[in-house]
């Protein structure tokens, strides 16, 4: 055990994690020339084309140091915000963490906010300057910046570079000489900690685990602890580029157990895995569990693929515990799933996923923050939808979800960054200057008014300097009104949205012009209508094709012209009261981009 190094790599986005790592397993020999390509441990399409992490990867690497090897249990962790949940898990399965910091760019939201999670796991924390090779790099002012953050010493942080190669030998070194080897008895009762799933067409569901105590041995009989569940370790092993079989492993050791487990909900990331005839007396201490900011309706496009869709996202959870997902129905969309995710970020990936892994086609509903409702009797709802708030006689007050947010950005944009988060209905707290031009902003901001477009307009006012890191605070009472979106006299229910009441005359007006382009033009006039409660606020209306009926009239009384007229506009009234207005799933995309 005293060999063994179990450390991850936290950074911001593009600060060069993926890239350090692809180099620390080339130097370890950890795979073959044939089997490199760069970002190695970013195996998903989706992961490559976007040049982001989106899950958290481990690997083995063995390195040789003073005639002794040494195993290296590396995770690599997503860098975005939305994917937080991710890196809370690796952290809780390491000892150690190499905080990477681009030296061009300095230590951002992200670090920070990270780097705090990872100070409470009392890990070893090993700083180090990335991206070296750079002109623009300036290594003084950002070692000065780390210093300040976790008072090292200045001669403790690695200068490195992911590209070319330099100083990864020094950081390898380290993590054998600084992070303390794991703790643990191998002939404890077992001890095993859950911190990731995968689901195999073939093999059902494998899990990755990390030993705390005890010893695990093929064909051991052994017991999920929070499911209850009883299996036999068919196969276990370690996590090289492959799946690396064993026939046993100890504490401290990192690896993946299959047992022939078929339904998704059996396995819980976070659940502790031990010995049925030898328990452990108590369960580890998993991750706190998930709290979704954001909920949006999925629904699948033809109905009968309902089944299937359900099957997909439970498939989907195994991989990605942060989802989470309830049966719903709606009036316009049919049966669907309320699914709850980190930020919109995650909800694209999802959607994505969704289509490539499991050719799902979906609808997806308007996004929408979670609000407690308190009624006249005194009841509390949570409303994760905009049709489950009750109607404004019966509602007391509503509360909202509130964040503070952190703002790291050049001394250049803090007026427009302060500007754009009072729009939002934000309160500027305080800034700090960290240096003579980088500042600290922090605000109290509404999460439902971040959810949008807030990422984007922030990277566009700052030039894409500013990066924004955010937790969520607590509950407010706010004024907050229902949104509905009403064709032809009928509410469509997949279009309503909650929205501060200074909003609601604004956003139904620009919601009734977008849907007046994309709705398609009928045979009768269409109304569109935006109403809070039964007040009309915005109306358009696409007008409807008309048929030419007076053509065939030349000369004569104007009189016959009118007959024929009216007889249009009759078949036009009954057209209009069996008439049925389809909304295109262009509609419920459009309404998400409206700015």
């Amino acid at each position: 055990m005293k060999n063994i190094r179990n450390f991850c790599i936290i950074a911001h986005i593009d600060h060069g994690k993926s890239t350090l790592a692809d180099r620390l397993l080339q130097l370890t020999n950890s795979v073959s020339e044939r089997e490199f390509q760069n970002q190695v441990l970013d195996n998903m399409d989706l992961e490559r084309e976007k040049g982001i992490t989106i899950k958290s990867h481990a690997i083995q690497m063995e390195y040789d140091y003073k005639g002794e090897k040494y195993i290296l249990n590396l995770i690599d962790t997503p860098g975005h915000v939305d994917f937080s949940y991710e890196v809370s898990r690796s952290i809780a399965a390491c000892e150690g963490a190499l905080l990477i910091v681009d030296s061009t760019q300095g230590v951002q939201a992200q670090t920070i906010s990270v780097l705090y999670q990872a100070i409470e796991h009392d890990l070893e924390i090993i700083p180090v300057l990335n991206k070296m090779d750079l002109p623009a790099a300036m290594p003084e002012e950002v070692e000065d910046q780390i210093i300040e953050l976790i008072g090292c010493k200045r001669e403790d942080i690695l200068r490195a570079s992911g590209k070319t190669g330099e100083g990864v030998e020094e950081i390898l070194e380290s993590i054998v000489t600084k992070i303390p080897s794991p703790e643990g008895d191998p002939k404890e009762p077992l001890q095993a900690l859950i911190f990731d799933s995968v689901f195999n067409s073939f093999r059902g569901i494998i899990a990755y685990f990390r030993i705390f105590n005890g010893t695990i041995h093929k064909k051991d009989f052994v017991k999920f602890v929070n499911t209850n569940r009883e299996y036999y370790a068919e196969e276990i092993g370690v996590l090289k580029l492959g799946y690396s079989q064993r026939d046993v492993l100890y504490a401290g050791d990192v690896g993946y157990i299959i047992s022939g487990i078929k339904t998704a909900s059996e396995v819980k990331v976070g659940d502790t895995i031990t010995h049925v005839e030898r328990p452990c007396s108590k369960a580890i201490e998993g991750f706190s569990e998930v709290k979704p900011m954001l909920f949006a309706g999925i629904y699948p496009v033809d109905a009968d693929d309902y089944e299937e869709l359900r099957a997909s996202l439970e498939k989907l959870q195994l991989n990605d515990a942060s989802l989470t997902f309830t049966l719903e129905s709606s009036a316009a969309l049919g049966f669907g799933f309320r699914c709850g995710f980190l930020g919109l970020l995650h909800m694209e990936i999802i959607q994505e996923r969704l289509d490539r892994e499991f050719d799902m086609d979906v609808i997806t509903t308007v996004p929408n923050v979670q609000y407690l409702a308190y009624t006249t009797k005194g009841e509390v709802i949570e409303v994760h939808n905009p049709s489950g708030m009750p109607e404004p006689n019966y509602l007391d007050y509503v509360e909202e979800p509130f964040i503070k947010g952190t703002v790291i950005t050049k001394a250049d944009y803090v007026g427009s960054i302060i500007k754009l988060c009072i729009d939002k209905r934000g309160t500027f707290l305080d800034q700090i200057y960290l240096s003579s031009d980088r500042v600290e902003l922090r605000f109290d901001l509404p999460l439902g008014e971040i959810v949008f477009d807030f990422y984007d307009k922030l990277k566009s006012i700052s030039k894409g300097y500013a990066s924004f890191d955010y937790h969520q605070s607590g509950y407010i009472v706010s004024k907050l009104v229902r949104l509905d979106i009403l064709l032809n006299g009928e509410m469509v229910d997949a279009l309503s949205t909650l929205t501060h009441v200074d909003n609601a005359q604004g956003l139904g007006r620009r919601m009734c012009e977008k849907l007046k382009e994309l709705i398609p033009r009928q045979q009768f006039d269409v109304a569109i209508q935006a109403a809070v409660g039964s007040k009309i606020i915005a109306r358009e209306t696409v007008k409807a094709l008309r048929k030419d009926v007076t053509a065939k009239c030349y000369g004569g009384d104007i009189t016959r012209k009118r007959k024929l007229l009216e007889k249009q506009k009759k078949g036009k009234k009954r057209m209009r009261q069996v008439g049925n207005v389809e909304v295109p799933q262009s509609a419920f995309l459009a309404v998400l981009k409206l700015d």
